[in-house]
């Protein structure tokens, strides 16, 4: 079964060292991670990415079943978020509701295909990105790999910047903390950053499994003499060659705007970005939520879309 890094033991691990009731189940072909959250006023079955399920008729048993455990917790309601889209219509004809107002995870990504040998798939992305990739050396950008904990303060600095620039909010440093400390004894993420002058400059957490790169948080200096280096580009075009190398067959690029997308969609910057490294776009089978209790959801989600 195609299961996300978002049902993985791994991400498991993280959620139960941040203190959060975790279940996994499972049948023949199909099986799901959920985490109970808990908010003011309701709780939820939260599924991420999942479930995960080989046909529609597996697919209906762990739907099935995270309603049984959804109703043994008394819930408010359950969300999942099957990542094959065709489940979708399975979801709308059995009284769940879309999620519009909320994505916890992107609906669409760009996946680059790592089977291809390495000089065609370093043919598919754009000029720019194959002659930063050729020639960052000369600029004396050095690229690194950690798998210790404490070099995810690299990371924070940029995080931090990109939040004070542009006003969003990012997860908490004890969020990322735990992740590097959680998922990095596992192999299952490492931190990767470029440094010139022995400064870092660039960064980016990426996950992994068996099969699949993903590339899920990073941030770069806004510094001029750093931007126009574009050491971000040469260090996700080398972790891409490099999960290749290692016998992975995708790249994940976790996030893009659906297609015809404004071009002030507030994605629109970072999808241009992943999109020249090649690959295709797809579209996941979205948010869903099932309320098991009506009213409290309906306010709860009245309370969101106001947001």
């Amino acid at each position: 079964m195609n299961q996300h890094f978002l049902q993985s033991e791994a991400w498991q691990a993280f959620q139960t060292a941040l203190g959060r009731e975790v279940f996994r189940h499972s049948g023949d072909d199909w099986s799901y991670l959920a985490i109970l959250e808990r908010g003011t006023g309701h709780t939820r079955l939260y599924c991420p990415y999942g479930p995960t399920a080989i046909n529609e008729a597996s697919f209906e048993e762990a739907i099935n079943s995270l309603i049984k455990l959804g109703r043994q917790h008394k819930v408010t309601f359950i969300r999942v978020e099957p990542i094959e889209l065709h489940y979708a219509d399975y979801l709308k004809n059995h009284r769940w509701k879309k999620v519009t107002y909320q994505q916890l995870q992107p609906e669409h990504s760009q996946i680059l295909d790592l089977k291809q040998p390495t000089d065609q798939l370093i043919a598919q992305m754009s000029q720019p990105v194959r002659n930063i990739y050729r020639n960052y050396h000369k600029k004396d950008i050095k690229i690194h790999q950690s798998t210790n904990p404490e070099d995810i303060d690299i990371l924070l600095t940029f995080v931090h910047q990109v939040a004070e620039r542009t006003g969003i909010r990012p997860h908490s440093d004890d969020y990322f903390r735990q992740q590097a400390t959680t998922l990095f004894p596992l192999n299952a993420a490492r931190l990767w950053y470029a440094t010139v002058n022995d400064a870092p400059i660039a960064a980016a957490l990426l996950y992994y499994t068996d099969s699949t790169l993903y590339y899920a948080h990073a941030g770069a200096s806004a510094l001029p003499e750093h931007r126009k280096l574009n050491a971000g580009t040469a260090l996700l075009a080398s972790a891409v060659i490099d999960a290749q190398s290692r016998g992975l067959t995708t790249a994940d690029l976790y996030g893009i705007a659906p297609d015809g997308a404004s071009p002030k969609h507030p994605w629109a910057g970072f999808t241009r970005f992943k999109q020249s490294f090649g690959g295709s776009g797809v579209t996941f089978g979205g948010a869903w939520d099932l309320p098991l209790r009506p009213l409290p959801y309906w306010l709860y989600r009245t309370y969101q879309s106001l947001r």
